[in-house]
């Protein structure tokens, strides 16, 4: 079964962000992502990771403005040195995590921005981040997330994931995969996940409606997770889905469904 990896951007938030790591080595996983590491320093969260038996399996490039609305800066023509500035900083914090891929969010289009224009920036600093994180032997990904959630965002389905890829020119960068992304925007799940498995280089699940849990939508996540196994896929599948009711509580499905590896 798929080797799962807890997101304490939406687990553990019942705990500050260093408390995270001890309670999801605690809860059994072996693994983490979330959305960055950057208000804490190098150290501080190398060692709550490292002292906790936890790999860092990945986390994004700076992304702007979080708190603000901001969900990426990757499109933005008017962002690119800070992009750039963001890439060097995002390998010093992986290498101190022994993190091996970092993702990059797109970011919103704003209003007045042609959508060619936002296009190209996007591949321009896809490129740039491909070769310097190869540098330093570190994957770059690139994630389409659903219109639904975050209107506007640049890239929303795995086709103009894969698209953009293709644009960038570089083979140092693979896709992120959300299930509960593509279910909104494609469906086609068992189909699309086998066709392009050599380009997925890691997974993220949540159910739907709701973004919780798997167990508490529709999705047959049995079967999907099954269908992983068959296909051969051997990375990491990310839970990143807000706990319907409490994070603890929430991980039942994992005894019916395969566990944490």
């Amino acid at each position: 079964m798929p080797k799962f990896c807890s997101n304490l951007s939406m687990m553990f938030t019942e705990h500050a962000f260093l408390e995270r790591f001890p309670a999801a080595a605690k809860a059994g996983f072996k693994g983490v992502e979330y959305v960055g590491p950057y208000a804490f320093s190098e150290a501080q969260v190398a060692d709550v990771l490292h002292g906790n038996g936890l790999q860092q399996v990945l986390f994004n490039l700076p992304a702007g403005n979080w708190d603000g609305g901001e969900r990426g800066i990757g499109c933005l023509p008017d962002r690119v040195g800070e992009f750039q500035d963001g890439v060097g900083k995002a390998i010093g914090y992986a290498k101190a995590l022994g993190c091996a891929m970092i993702n990059c969010l797109a970011g919103i289009v704003p209003a007045g921005l042609a959508r060619d224009k936002a296009w190209a920036t996007m591949a321009a600093n896809l490129d740039f981040a491909a070769r310097e994180l190869e540098k330093a032997g570190i994957l770059l990904i690139v994630e389409p997330i659903n219109s639904y959630d975050i209107p506007g965002f640049l890239l929303n389905r795995s086709a103009e994931g894969i698209a953009m890829i293709g644009e960038a020119r570089h083979p140092n960068i693979k896709l992120q995969y959300d299930i509960y992304h593509m279910q909104r925007m494609e469906g086609e799940l068992a189909a699309n996940l086998q066709k392009l498995l050599p380009r997925i280089a890691h997974i993220q699940i949540a159910d739907n409606p709701g973004r919780h849990e798997p167990g508490t939508g529709e999705l047959n996540y049995p079967f999907l997770f099954a269908h992983l196994d068959k296909i051969g896929y051997a990375g990491w599948v990310g839970c990143e889905y807000k706990p319907k009711a409490g994070t603890v509580d929430g991980l039942g499905w994992m005894k019916t469904m395969g566990g944490v590896s």
